[in-house]
């Protein structure tokens, strides 16, 4: 029996297109690269995602609901996210469907694109954002800090001198 993709047969096809070009650093709307490692497989995995911004922070929503890339950032934890020449290791946080339901209705009033993913509508009230939470997880994506050595930024190290 083959299994069928919640995501549409469109979308896929296009993720073929999107990828490369996002890759060369071609600015298509909120899309970026995730790359995160399968659960299974252990191997990197990359798919072309939104990354919404509302009030200083920056979401991934699961517009096509409970997917791959979904079931592998919650293992992982962690993952990149790519944009032409800029790769940044981020650390995703799943939220909580009552943290989440704000963060979709926001993401459905500022965009009609995903409006067709989700029962919900824009004037739904928060209730209903909680049960679509459910079925669309979001992500609060937090920066990594990458630890950088002196010696690494070129500068020498000096051992503590000895006392006399």
């Amino acid at each position: 029996m083959t299994k069928r993709s919640p995501v549409p047969l469109a979308v896929r096809i296009g993720n073929w297109f999107v990828t490369p070009l996002v890759r060369l650093g071609v600015n298509i709307g909120l899309i970026h690269l995730l790359t995160v490692r399968g659960r299974k497989t252990g191997q990197l995995r990359t798919t072309p995602v939104a990354v919404v911004e509302q009030q200083g922070q920056r979401y991934l929503v699961a517009a096509f609901g409970l997917v791959g890339w979904v079931y592998n950032l919650r293992a992982a934890g962690e993952a990149t996210l790519t944009r032409g020449r800029r790769s940044e290791r981020i650390k995703a946080i799943e939220l909580s469907p009552e943290e989440a339901a704000p963060v979709l209705k926001a993401c459905l009033a500022s965009t009609e694109s995903f409006q067709d993913y989700f029962t919900a509508t824009a004037q739904s009230p928060l209730e209903e954002f909680e049960q679509e939470a459910r079925h669309h997880p979001v992500f609060l994506v937090q920066h990594i800090a990458e630890r950088v050595s002196q010696r690494s930024r070129g500068q020498a190290l000096h051992p503590p001198e000895e006392e006399k």
